[in-house]
């Protein structure tokens, strides 16, 4: 089986859910312990009582939103164009590997200097992404 570049894209997808799913078991329980009423909260800060834990949770799932958008978007390119070599594929799934470990350092201990160079690797691997696609591009 020739492995395919798209699979990694839909376990970050399911990973993302994984996410949401702990987002919401830790969330309503902790917004029912502080009494805070989902029909009155109008900004975040509003959740400003839950507790840090709850909130680091929260906080990984925006930033699922953010970064990976350009891994899809670079992925999808890789795919459309041809550039779904072996090589990118691996590189998309260490990318993905990385954002795994990324949640779980800000979902738990949230130590910001491991989960700051788990964020560099997984950026410098979406850079490598790009210039492969930009070498294989320019090799037309």
């Amino acid at each position: 089986m020739v492995p395919n570049i798209m699979t990694p894209v839909l376990a970050l997808i399911l990973w993302t859910f994984v996410i949401w799913f702990w987002l919401y078991a830790t969330r309503l329980p902790a917004m029912k312990a502080a009494r805070i009423d989902p029909k009155i909260i109008k900004r975040k800060q509003d959740l400003d009582p839950l507790p840090v834990s709850v909130q680091q949770i929260a906080d990984n799932y925006n930033h699922l939103h953010e970064q990976p958008t350009v891994f899809y978007a670079l992925v999808i390119y890789s795919h459309l164009v041809g550039v779904a070599d072996g090589l990118n594929v691996a590189l998309a799934w260490t990318y993905v590997g990385l954002r795994v470990v990324h949640s779980l350092i800000q979902c738990t201990s949230n130590f910001v200097p491991v989960r700051f160079f788990v964020f560099a690797g997984a950026s410098l691997v979406l850079m490598a992404i790009a210039v492969r696609n930009v070498i294989a591009l320019l090799a037309v």
